[in-house]
């Protein structure tokens, strides 16, 4: 225990990027068929029994308080944030249903009654994946990011089921971690026009700012692909207008100081990622630089029992992830972590939406993950001793 709290505040001292403040607010973010005013309130309802469990456990942990000593300990916010996108989906699934009751006399009850199943629970993952729908789910993610740095307050994101979805997408697009020189040579970018990056030098920015919404310069198609604006001097007064952009379209710096995801099925969705020829991998790998060389933290919370709760991955030290994506990282202090194997007493028909009536596991799993996580990344040991 004195060792791991000695590291902690030893790469706090030493290190610059945790300029953070010390209050911080848990925003929650809901998952899939949460769409009409009865899961609305469900989730909810959740949340307000969920967060004053999981506030306490967070700011009462030593090894936690030791971690955030630096800037004057952790206050998180007494009142949860909760970010509901469910509505907007119900549009859409109000006009699947009127189909389904369409073929209700054409099918058997068993393939009715499964259809009814698969469109229940499965819509609003797949709708929200869409970029049209994401993308001004994530503005509006983002403009309560912001009122709550306005406030003074940092960030901790809780993606629950296909929220998970949302707080990647997050970190993805709204994360300031695009250097703009860096980004146009891999994107093979001409000679004419990297000379007028590098005398035109501007600040890290993020995907957003870069888009059609914002600064006009790229686009990335739904196949992960990056195209850049091809009128050559639209391109380069959209370029020197990109500052401005970005304050407009990225999350405030260094305010959020990592997410949670659970019940996450992020893995099931977004396979495509183990596509090397994908070529938004390239923001995934400097995303991930980012996260661990601003002291970031990236959980992934599963109960074991929960079908829809896929791991992450194998968990990889900071060293192995540098390895595995030919990065360097210089002085990290972030995680990435996966524990998928929380047991929560419940059956696994209800283990899916259980993490608020098992509350006070999930939230000694948050803690717990938190604390060997870092274990993990900073002292070397495999994850079965920790």
């Amino acid at each position: 225990m004195r060792k791991v709290l000695l590291v902690f505040l030893a790469l706090l001292l030493f290190n610059p990027a945790w300029a953070y403040n010390n209050s911080v607010s848990f925003i929650y973010i809901n998952g899939s068929n949460n769409n009409d005013e009865k899961m609305k309130n469900w989730y909810e309802e959740g949340v307000r029994k969920l967060h004053p469990v999981l506030r306490k456990k967070f700011i009462e942990n030593e090894e936690i308080k030791a971690h955030y000593s630096s800037n004057g300990g952790l206050d998180v916010k007494e009142e949860p944030v909760v970010f509901f996108w469910g509505d907007k989906s119900k549009t859409d699934l109000d006009y699947v249903k009127g189909q389904l009751d369409f073929s209700k006399a054409i099918s058997s009850t068993g393939a009715y009654i499964a259809r009814s199943l698969i469109a229940q629970y499965m819509h609003d993952a797949i709708w929200v994946q869409k970029s049209h729908n994401m993308i001004p789910i994530l503005d509006e993610l983002n403009s309560y990011v912001k009122k709550e740095a306005e406030a003074g307050r940092d960030v901790i994101l809780y993606g629950y089921s296909a929220g998970s979805f949302v707080t990647y997408e997050y970190l993805i697009n709204k994360l300031r971690y695009i250097n703009p020189v860096e980004m146009f040579k891999a994107f093979g970018m001409d000679k004419e026009f990297s000379e007028f990056v590098e005398a035109n030098p501007r600040k890290a920015t993020c995907i957003s700012a870069l888009s059609y919404n914002y600064s006009k310069i790229a686009s990335v198609t739904e196949s992960g692909g990056v195209i850049l604006n091809q009128n050559r001097e639209e391109l380069k007064n959209n370029y020197l207008k990109l500052d401005e952009m970005t304050e407009l379209a990225c999350a405030p710096e260094k305010n959020l100081r990592g997410i949670v995801n659970f019940a996450s099925p992020l893995v099931l969705f977004y396979s495509d990622l183990a596509d090397p020829d994908y070529q938004l991998n390239y923001c995934t790998k400097v995303m991930t630089k980012y996260i661990f060389e601003n002291g970031i933290f990236w959980l992934t919370i599963n109960f074991r029992e929960d079908p829809l709760g896929f791991p992450t991955s194998r968990n990889l030290n900071y060293k192995e992830i540098a390895e595995k994506l030919n990065l360097e990282i210089l002085n990290p202090t972030g995680v990435i972590y996966d524990d998928s194997s929380v047991w929560s007493r419940r059956l696994f028909a209800f283990a899916h939406t259980s993490y608020w009536t098992a509350r006070n596991v999930f939230a000694k799993a948050v803690v717990k993950s938190f604390i060997e996580g870092y274990k993990f990344q900073y002292e070397n040991k495999p994850q079965d001793e920790l």
